[in-house]
């Protein structure tokens, strides 16, 4: 179960986190997500993931402020840095990530 706080912790604690927000009635959020994770797994080493399911934790969705789903939220060194929601690529979101992803780890 993802809380706040904990939440919060793991994005405080890693350099690169990806939190996704989806929910079980969400056919686009079941299609994205292993897409996203393998591209997410072969493009960058030392990503956190978490998942969200909004159905169950609509506080933790509230308090990032997702109202749509899908969601992602890439954070950098603690800092939201990427939010895409609804119609996005993969591709998108690696091509997006991946030149500061690789100037904060080098």
């Amino acid at each position: 179960m993802n809380t706040i706080e904990n939440t919060d912790k793991t994005i405080k604690e890693n350099l690169a986190v990806m939190v996704y927000f989806s929910a079980p009635t969400c056919n686009v959020c079941h299609a994205l997500k292993p897409k996203l994770l393998e591209a997410i797994d072969e493009n960058f080493e030392n990503f956190e993931i978490l998942s969200i399911d909004v159905s169950v934790e609509q506080d933790v969705a509230a308090h990032f402020g997702v109202f749509a789903i899908p969601t992602v939220l890439i954070y950098l060194d603690g800092r939201e840095f990427l939010r895409k929601s609804r119609h996005m690529s993969v591709d998108e979101v690696i091509r997006e990530v991946k030149r500061p992803y690789e100037i904060m780890m080098s």
